[in-house]
């Protein structure tokens, strides 16, 4: 099984590392989420990111002459909707409104709306529904260097300030308290969150991104009494499960997505059993 794997360094390697840099850095963030309570802002924020590559697929033909003018216009709209979905979730709850609700309707919304604007473009429909099902095959190098880069801001971040995010996380008044403002780690906090999974989108699909956003973090707390191990605990938990689903799947020939989403489920299940 191993063998095979490695055979197959050579043709996949920018594929595995993207998946592998993906789960560490959605596994990190996740803690925050889980923490949160905010379980569906993830799926949310994903079908906002989907909306806006559909949106920027229409205008590419308007807008863009080039192939990388086309692809610039993608990332922009992918970004753009998932970061401002993020931000008017946490706007929204900051006023009192329901925060399931916002999250449903965020979810819904753009649910139909990517497919409403890709309904007379039958390309347009298979890479929205390619989102949808989750694919890491056409990651690249750039986007492994970009994953890089971003998991690597983000641990400075967490290395430095993980109390004071756990505080206004779990414990808000108490946080502005001892003068951690929420004014300014609300909005911070939803805009990474946007520009993370808006790229994990881009690469990897909804599946993969929303599986490693949430999984890891709840097998993570299902098994940890406190609260910071979580933030490496989880991410590694991520990195062994995507690493046991890529040798996996590339023996049994399945796709490395959702055999990866299939082993994290498993770990918080196990995870739940070993807590009762």
């Amino acid at each position: 099984m191993i063998e095979s794997f490695v055979a197959s360094w050579a043709l996949f390697h920018h594929a595995y590392m993207a998946g592998w840099l993906l789960a560490a850095l959605l596994g990190t963030i996740g803690v925050v989420v889980v923490a949160r309570d905010q379980i569906f802002l993830g799926a949310a924020v994903a079908q906002a990111s989907t909306l806006g590559i559909a949106l920027g697929m229409v205008l590419a033909p308007l807008l863009a002459s080039t192939e990388a003018g086309e692809h610039a216009l993608l990332l922009t709209g992918s970004s753009l909707f998932a970061v401002l979905a993020s931000w008017i979730s946490s706007r929204l709850r900051q006023r009192g409104d329901s925060y399931e609700a916002v999250t449903g309707w965020i979810f819904l919304a753009s649910s139909s709306l990517a497919i409403l604007a890709m309904a007379s473009s039958p390309h347009g429909l298979e890479e929205v529904h390619r989102l949808l099902a989750s694919t890491l095959i056409g990651a690249s190098g750039a986007d492994v260097l970009l994953l890089t880069l971003l998991l690597a801001a983000t641990g400075m971040v967490v290395a430095r300030e993980r109390r004071r995010i756990l505080l206004f996380v779990m414990e808000p008044a108490m946080a502005e308290a001892v003068g951690v403002r929420a004014a300014v780690w609300s909005p911070l906090l939803a805009i990474w969150l946007g520009l993370v999974v808006a790229q994990a989108i881009r690469i990897s699909g909804t599946l993969y991104a929303f599986g490693c956003l949430l999984l890891p973090a709840l097998a993570a707390k299902s098994l940890s009494r406190e609260a910071l191990p979580l933030f490496w605990m989880a991410p590694l938990g991520a990195v062994a499960a995507s690493f046991v689903g890529f040798v996996s799947a590339n023996h049994y020939d399945l796709p490395p997505a959702q055999v990866t989403v299939a082993v994290l489920a498993g770990l918080v299940a196990l995870g739940w059993c070993l807590r009762r």
